[in-house]
């Protein structure tokens, strides 16, 4: 029912135009007089039949209809009957062949018919000039008109058609756009858990490795380690907790909300201002680290502070785990106008020093967070001995977390 009914509705109209065509050509043609003319018949009639008949077919074939009905109307001329103006059955067909982009079919048609009428009015009919073009004008204002309108509708719906595209292409974008939003997100939240995962669990290790060599000998110093192991753990959950907490939070609010990086970090409340707990986290597993900063207090954007403290975090994580034991590490934090720049650097003598071994996903996550600032990320060994890792983050992202300075001096004292 639903297919059928555009079906029905336009078969409908097209035998409605087909009915008032013939009866517009059939009344033309009863009315017709014209001297030296021969009496119309059953067959003038019947011609008349066959001008209408093939607009059942505009839609499908409208350029043969045209020519169709231009063949029986000059049929109907060339048997001398009374003739009746042209336009009366061709501004139909003419429309549908110039709506259906058929111009320079259709053109001929309206100009062959008046040229050959004005022909044998003048030649045979001597008919003035004045009064030939009082006959004719009306009969090619009308022929034009039915061929500009076509020529208007055609644009018109090829406009509208480019606008449904544009839409439909507007659309599609969207939806990658949305896609590619949820890839970043999941990818971001991937780091965050591995950062957090891994610097708990190196620093988990070495606490509980000092708390089991100094169990017998130093019990207090013991129990302060088991302390810090609790501490660690504690906070390592609760940003798990926060961070899959964000990930179901994005999946309720959808792909395209801004600034999920920066968002993520205000309620996760991740940023340099953490940086006392994390040193104090990393001393207390036995690494040695001394900060210096260039901050001048004022308010990081929310993406950088988190980028800024995650290089940091992670960066003292593979120092725990591959510089040795006797390292010492430091972290130094360089503002400038337009970047920050974050280093962190030991002088470990460890597989590959504080690097990452082959396999690990600490630097590339590191070098990924780094690039999605649009900053630039190196790493490697130093000359000296040991490690750095240097990341200069452009300050391009929105307002974030509170002033990094008082919490790298905290770190210090």
């Amino acid at each position: 029912m639903v297919r059928g009914g555009p079906v029905l509705r336009r078969w409908t109209v097209d035998t409605g135009i087909a009915l008032a065509v013939l009866v517009a050509a059939e009344i033309a043609i009863a009315a017709g007089n014209e001297d030296g003319s021969v009496d119309r018949d059953w067959f003038a009639y019947l011609l008349g039949v066959a001008m209408a008949a093939p607009l059942l077919l505009r839609r499908r074939y409208p350029t043969a209809v045209l020519y169709a009905v231009s063949a029986v109307l000059l049929l109907f001329y060339a048997l001398d009957y009374p003739g009746f103006p042209p336009a009366l059955v061709l501004a139909v067909p003419l429309y549908d062949a110039t709506r259906a982009g058929r111009l320079w079919w259709a053109m001929p048609v309206p100009v062959f018919f008046l040229a050959v009428g004005a022909v044998v009015l003048i030649a045979h009919r001597e008919m003035p000039p004045l009064t030939l073009l009082a006959a004719f004008l009306p009969q090619a204002t009308t022929l034009a008109v039915a061929m500009l309108l076509a020529a208007l509708m055609r644009s018109r719906a090829a406009y509208a058609a480019e606008v449904r595209h544009r839409l439909n292409q507007a659309e599609r974008e969207r939806e990658l756009e949305a896609q590619r939003l949820v890839t970043e997100e999941r990818l971001r939240i991937a780091r965050d858990l591995h950062d957090t995962v891994g610097h708990a669990i190196a620093t988990i290790t070495v606490q509980s490795a000092a708390a089991l060599r100094l169990l017998d000998a130093e019990p207090e110093r013991a129990r302060e380690a088991l302390v810090s192991i609790r501490g660690t753990g504690k906070a390592a959950l609760a940003e798990m907790r926060a961070t899959l907490g964000q990930l179901r939070s994005d999946g309720r609010a959808g792909p395209a909300a801004p600034d999920l990086h920066g968002r993520r970090a205000q309620e996760q409340n991740t940023g340099l201002h953490r940086l006392p707990e994390l040193l104090a986290a990393v001393r207390a597993a036995g690494l040695p680290v001394v900060p210096h900063s260039e901050l001048s207090g004022e308010r990081l954007p929310a993406a950088l502070d988190e980028v800024a403290y995650r290089i940091v975090q992670e960066s003292l994580t593979n120092v725990l785990r591959h510089a040795g034991p006797a390292a010492r590490a430091e972290v130094l934090l360089q503002a400038a106008p337009d970047s920050l720049c974050v280093e962190v650097r030991d002088d470990g003598v460890g597989a590959g020093a504080g690097g990452t071994p082959s396999g690990g996903r600490g630097l590339i996550g590191m070098r990924e967070r780094v690039e999605a600032l649009s900053g630039r990320f190196e790493a490697g060994p130093r000359p000296g001995g040991g490690f750095r890792v240097r990341a200069i983050l452009p300050r391009t992202a929105p307002e974030g977390m509170p002033p990094a300075r008082e919490a790298l001096e905290g770190g210090a004292r």
